[in-house]
């Protein structure tokens, strides 16, 4: 029998109303939220449920994120859902390290907190990103070392698509370059900041000194980090991987073609959106992928994997 990775995603899949019927419905998600709350001081349930501009500003966006994901994972976890694996795309990384059960879910939603904040001064404007489809991963890796300016790789999404990082007027330059190369297109992304690039060097640094205050316990289940698309064995890694994944690429392919390697043939996105889940589907055809948003979707995993 092959195994079950809970797969987590980062900034960017969030939408008004996420997560309202777990919290609706689920006592433990309440309590999740209300931890949330009491250690950040936010009213999350407005944030994530009710109208607002909030929500897509990156010092509020990851903190509700992060939210809603362990208020998801708590319930398969009083459900008896248990993976092999865990893994988590960018701010992701969080829930996927609590589900592992190296960091409790109080010290993430601090930790969460700050980094929403330090991300959001360190780059206040003037950065960009960009998604890019249809290029190799070499050509894209090329032009953008040989662009002026700052322009990295920012995320190793999927076979044909990458996002990259950078000075906007650098990322700018570099899209016409790729469109040149053959790109089939280059998307700029809605986003508050030029996330993993050197442009948030400050931030991991300001980042840093909160995780060395937080207290890190041994996995209970295996976590593969972004950093090094490799399974994490010593918790006091943590520290370093989460402080240099905001300026280095997310390596989320090859994340999830070592699990692959490793035995998991189901992978069971955890949170807002179905953007890993088209990921995976696009790394491997042979995957099983589930995902749970909404609680119509729990109650259909259920069933799925009540019936193996």
């Amino acid at each position: 029998m092959g195994k079950t990775a809970f797969v987590f995603p980062g900034q960017g899949a969030q939408y008004i109303g996420m997560g309202k019927d777990f919290y609706e419905r689920e006592a433990v998600s309440r309590e999740v939220f209300d931890k949330a709350g009491q250690i950040t001081g936010l009213d999350l349930p407005a944030i994530c449920f009710e109208e607002n501009e909030k929500l897509d500003v990156t010092e509020y966006t990851q903190i509700a994120m992060v939210t809603v994901e362990t208020a998801i994972l708590k319930v398969l976890e009083e459900k008896g859902l248990k993976p092999d694996v865990t893994a988590g795309l960018s701010l992701g990384e969080y829930a996927a390290i609590v589900a592992a059960g190296a960091m409790e879910m109080e010290e993430a939603f601090a930790v969460v907190r700050r980094r929403g904040v330090y991300m959001q001064e360190a780059v206040p404007e003037g950065g960009a990103m960009a998604a890019v489809l249809g290029l190799e991963n070499s050509v894209i890796e090329e032009v953008c070392s040989r662009t002026e300016g700052i322009v990295t790789v920012a995320n190793y999404n999927c076979p044909g698509q990458l996002v990259i990082t950078g000075q906007a007027d650098a990322v700018s330059r570099a899209g016409e370059t790729l469109k040149e190369k053959g790109a089939r297109r280059v998307v700029p992304l809605n986003v508050s900041g030029p996330f993993h690039s050197q442009m948030l060097t400050s931030a991991g640094e300001r980042l840093r000194k909160d995780l060395d205050r937080v207290h890190l316990k041994e996995f209970s289940i295996p976590y593969v980090a972004n950093l090094t698309a490799d399974y994490v064995t010593s918790p006091e890694k943590i520290r370093e991987l989460l402080e240099r994944q905001l300026t280095s690429p997310v390596k989320w392919q090859q994340s999830v073609e070592r699990m692959l390697g490793d035995g998991v043939d189901t992978f069971l996105e955890i949170g807002p959106g179905r953007t890993l889940s088209g990921f995976v589907k696009k790394i491997s055809k042979q995957a099983r992928v589930l995902n749970i948003d909404r609680y119509e979707d729990l109650e259909k995993t259920l069933e799925v994997l009540a019936n193996e």
